[in-house]
């Protein structure tokens, strides 16, 4: 039997146990270690605000008893017998997306929609994640990446969504040096997202969020040069302040509700980008006003992406705190010990956001 901490329907989460690791859709089926994939046991596992719209807004639907979690690091347990490069005991970073790769849609160059939208994302969104006393990993050899020597375990589990994703954001804005940038949403991803931003040389970075602790983060640790509290005044007004009328070059969305494209347009100088990483979860239109987006005609281009996966950028990324160029301690500010009973605490902390919280981490003890 197979415990963990799992999605038993919307709005109802708790630990179960059952025989084997399941797909949910598009048909129930046994996994087993097949010969191209692995079995992994996990060492440190995040809970991630897409958890909380999966079982709390039904973000992707109804799922019944699957285990949750897509951010982990964990230990090999068993390999088949075609996997290369990884053996039982090799120390692994678990992507939250594991594509196939030999799909067309990895082929086309989007393997994170192998065969539809958003199916490289497997982990609690259509199969068991990785809160649970194993996990099945596809593709091994393609999906794993190997654990630097000297990165910590915690930090280590930023890589499977939190960095991956935020850099994304800011890869996916084409972001160029002295670029003014704004970020939506200070978030574990979102102050990546900043982060990313002033690695790839933006000159002023404008935080928006409204909460003054996290704007300390994203001043202290990542390169924020402004703080905007968009509840204090319209976004827009307080760009085009800072920007004496010309708005800023690039939005970073990793937070916000159903305007904030509009809002983030509205913010923008013509020919700038919009990037979004932002998991709209409720909700059945998005909705961009008119002269926001100078009636169609501004040059103003809107990107939204679900980030890469796999072992090439898992380990590329791992360099990053390796060689010490990011340090994402200050993200990680809550930690539990423990085994899945933890998980649910960690998750209750997603949800009702204590006061300098930011990303809980569970070490999971065996």
């Amino acid at each position: 039997m197979i415990k963990g901490f799992a999605m038993l329907g919307i709005g109802k989460v708790g630990i179960i146990e059952k025989e084997h690791l399941e797909e949910v859709v598009p048909e129930r089926k046994k996994l087993e270690c097949g010969p191209l994939d692995a079995l992994v046991r996990p060492l440190a596992v995040a809970p991630c605000t897409s958890d909380l719209h999966t079982c709390y807004e039904g973000g992707i639907g109804e799922r019944s008893c699957m285990f949750l979690g897509h951010e982990g690091v964990g230990e090999v347990l068993q390999v088949g017998h075609l996997v290369k490069d990884f053996k039982e005991g090799d120390k692994v970073i678990i992507p939250a997306i594991t594509p196939n790769w030999s799909s067309l849609g990895a082929q086309r160059g989007y393997a994170m929609h192998e065969s539809g939208a958003l199916t490289g994302w497997k982990f609690s969104n259509f199969k068991d994640g990785v809160f649970a006393q194993q996990v099945h990993i596809n593709d091994a050899d393609g999906n794993l990446g190997h654990l630097p020597e000297g990165v910590d375990l915690r930090d280590a589990v930023m890589l499977s969504d939190m960095i991956t994703t935020g850099f994304h954001c800011a890869e996916q804005a084409q972001i160029k040096p002295g670029d003014r940038v704004g970020v939506v949403g200070l978030g574990p991803v979102g102050l990546m997202a900043l982060a990313g931003a002033n690695l790839m040389g933006a000159s002023e970075i404008y935080a928006i969020d409204c909460i003054p602790f996290r704007y300390e983060v994203a001043h202290q640790h990542y390169g924020a040069t402004h703080y905007i509290d968009f509840k204090k005044a319209p976004l827009q007004e307080q760009i085009l302040e800072l920007t004496k009328g010309a708005g800023a070059d690039k939005i970073l969305i990793a937070g916000g509700g159903t305007d904030i494209l509009s809002d983030a347009c509205a913010c923008l100088a013509n020919g700038g980008v919009v990037s979004n990483v932002n998991y709209f979860g409720s909700g059945d239109y998005l909705r961009i006003a008119r002269l926001a987006w100078n009636v169609g005609m501004g040059h103003k281009t809107i990107k939204g992406g679900l980030t890469p996966g796999g072992r090439y950028r898992m380990e590329k990324l791992a360099r990053l705190l390796q060689t010490k160029k990011l340090n994402v301690k200050p993200i990680i500010t809550h930690h539990l010990e423990g085994q899945f009973e933890e998980i649910a605490q960690a998750l209750a902390w997603m949800k009702d956001k204590p006061a300098n919280f930011i990303k809980p981490v569970v070490t999971i003890k065996w």
